[in-house]
């Protein structure tokens, strides 16, 4: 029976026996980050599927694989029954109850055949989730629970919002039915591309489901700022609208503005069967895309404390370049250490964040970042006499993993495909323990013995590539790593130039390579700075105008992945301006003498014994310079608000 605490607090069962989840730990990535309504998962261990609160059945999925259940309070509540298992078609499933059927918290709604999802390849995890949260619902609390659940047992409390009567929900959801989802439909048609983009929909209890031609044509971002889309997602040839539980309507409104036969059983694939240039051009340009979009996603949870990070290290540069501090100091070291946790321990962070977005176990991938940072591979990978090791007699050459991105992202997305074959072979029984231990040992090992080696040929290649460019042109080679340099950041190809750099100050007491990278960042920090000076979103600006300040003190990372990256426009032309300022850096034969550079690093552009100089005035000019044409570039060229989307309110009239 429904446990009630107090008269605005409702108790929610679990639906089925098993383990309890938060969302956060579901293999969804629209589902974990709430984006369909806050809630919880049970990984079940048995099939009979439980009520989890009293009300009338309003939703049945016609795959079966989902059940809505309103309460007389107008708390709505969904129950999802597996991942992604709607293309199953309601095979393993049986219900026993219908629309409109009242039941009681508790009662057996329906049966899941566990063995058929999993030999199906899809996962079993059952889903309770508040659809109608804004309207219902002030706060969800999961119990802490430390052991399996039996089904129909207390799992969550539900602190309800205003009262509102079923009546009153039911026909305003009518209402808002015939007068809205045709327009919102038209939006949506047009923006993925059109009918003639469109190859057959399909759809779940939460998303419309579009197999494209060619998704490059979506609008991403329009479509995700459209009144009632939660978001978009893109997942296993289908590009997703998610919706929530309005998704029948859409549905049916969608369809009605198409022919019939788009709404297809068996869709077609979403890539045409010929091979073009074109297409295949599309493809690359989707992919590229989409790991962009991966990195940025992941990222924008640490934006914040990497830029505030990245300003305390410029400050810490700044106060050691005056001798106000020394770095052997017990304030330096402190202090020091809360810039530079974030940056070092950048991997664990990652590991969970991407995990998130991907839809692996955040737990294991953050695990995994732990291990590439563990401090003995470290120090190992940090001596030339250590760096060449054997696993399981493979060579494998160590690179230090800190701050590192693209390894991780990597990692997270093998993530997905390695579970998914570890839960098809090991039992059940066995999964909590062996999974995430094998996972972990898999993964690592993709990294160090494949991907990490892979990235340190490539950057060394490209280091001695850029090397021989400097010592043919001064003035080729600035323009050169002016323009690519960010860009082998994102993907950790830089970590070839470091070692040359920090060769030359060590050797030779000055390097003409840093000069360039220090214009890098400056280009990067103007351009994030003229979208702070654009943009009228206050979001946005907070964002734009710390991440300005973080790349002028040498830390590029939250202006990459906070926005330049986002907005695809702003980095192209902020790398074009990079360029070019470059190109005069290496024409004045700017030189750096120590490992500094950005605004904040100007005493590294003194000349020993000289004090300031030619050298001196050529940073002022060359720096300063880039400053002005990446704002002005990407201010007139490379952003508009425009890029950001706009809610767009459908209305009946319009």
């Amino acid at each position: 029976m429904m446990i009630m605490k107090k008269s605005n607090e409702v108790s929610v069962l679990a639906p089925v026996a098993g383990h309890v989840l938060p969302l956060a730990a579901v293999q969804d990535p629209v589902f974990a980050a709430e984006q369909t309504g806050p809630g919880f998962g049970v990984q079940p261990t048995a099939g009979q599927i439980m009520a989890p609160v009293s009300g009338r059945v309003t939703l049945v999925a016609a795959t079966k694989h989902a059940i809505g259940i309103v309460m007389p309070t107008g708390l709505a509540v969904l129950i999802h029954l597996g991942i992604d298992t709607v293309v199953l078609n309601g095979a393993p499933f049986v219900l026993h109850v219908q629309v409109g059927d009242e039941v009681a918290a508790g009662a057996l709604v329906a049966d899941m055949d566990l063995a058929a999802v999993e030999q199906a390849h899809k996962l079993t995890t059952v889903l309770v989730i508040v659809t109608n949260e804004q309207k219902a619902l002030a706060s969800l609390t999961l119990l802490p629970l430390t052991k399996s659940i039996a089904a129909g047992d207390v799992a969550a409390i539900a602190h309800l919002a205003v009262a509102t009567t079923e009546s009153a929900t039911v026909t305003s959801s009518a209402n808002h039915a015939a007068t809205y989802y045709p327009a919102l439909a038209t939006a949506i048609i047009a923006n993925v591309g059109g009918q003639q983009n469109i190859n057959s929909v399909i759809h779940c209890m939460t998303r419309l489901r579009f197999y494209l031609k060619d998704e490059a044509l979506a609008h991403d971002s329009v479509i995700a700022n459209l009144d009632d889309v939660i978001d978009v997602a893109k997942a296993g040839g289908q590009y997703q609208v998610v919706i929530g539980l309005g998704v029948n309507d859409v549905f049916d409104a969608v369809l009605a503005q198409l022919e019939p036969e788009f709404a297809d059983d068996e869709p077609v694939p979403s890539a045409k069967q010929e091979s073009n240039e074109v297409n295949w051009l599309s493809r690359v340009r989707g992919g590229a895309s989409d790991v962009i979009g991966v990195m940025t996603a992941s990222m924008i949870p640490v934006i914040g404390i990497l830029a505030g990070s990245g300003i305390l290290k410029g400050i810490l540069a700044a106060l050691t370049g005056f001798n106000v501090l020394t770095v052997t100091g017990g304030t330096y070291m402190v202090l020091n250490a809360v810039a530079d946790a974030t940056f070092y321990f950048l991997p664990v962070v990652l590991g969970f964040t991407a995990a998130k977005k991907l839809g692996s176990d955040p737990i294991v991938l953050a695990i995994v970042g732990a291990i590439l940072i563990y401090p003995s591979l470290i120090t190992a990978a940090g001596k030339s006499a250590t760096a060449q090791i054997t696993f399981l007699g493979v060579p494998t050459h160590l690179m230090s993993y800190s701050a590192s991105v693209f390894p991780m992202i990597v990692a997270a997305w093998l993530g997905t495909y390695v579970e998914r074959g570890l839960k098809y072979v090991i039992p059940l029984y066995l999964r909590s323990v062996f999974i995430p231990i094998v996972e972990a040992l898999i993964l690592a090992v993709v990294v160090l013995v494949i991907v990490g080696p892979l990235i340190t040929i490539l950057s060394k290649d490209l280091a001695n590539g850029l090397v021989s460019v400097y010592n043919f042109s001064p003035a080729l080679s600035g323009l050169v790593i002016g323009s690519l340099y960010q860009t082998m950041v994102i993907f950790g190809l830089h970590w070839g130039i470091i070692p040359i750099v920090i060769n030359d100050i060590a050797t030779n007491g000055h390097s003409y390579l840093n000069a360039i990278l220090s214009i890098t960042m400056v280009a990067q920090g103007g351009a994030v700075l003229a979208v702070f000076l654009k943009t009228r979103d206050r979001h946005l600006k907070e964002i734009s105008l710390a991440a300005a300040i973080s790349a002028f003190c040498g830390i590029t990372e939250p202006a990459l992945y906070g926005v330049n990256l986002k907005y695809k426009r702003v980095f192209i032309v902020a790398s074009i301006a990079s360029g070019l300022g470059g190109l005069l850096t290496g024409l004045l034969r700017v030189n750096n003498y120590a490992l500094s550079g950005s605004l904040i690093g100007f005493p590294a552009f003194i000349t020993p014994g000289v004090g300031i100089g030619t050298n001196f005035y050529g940073y002022l000019i060359s720096h300063y310079g880039t400053l002005v044409l990446a704002t002005t570039l990407v201010y007139l060229f490379g952003f508009s608000d425009k890029r950001l989307g706009s809610k767009t309110n459908l209305r009946a009239d319009q």
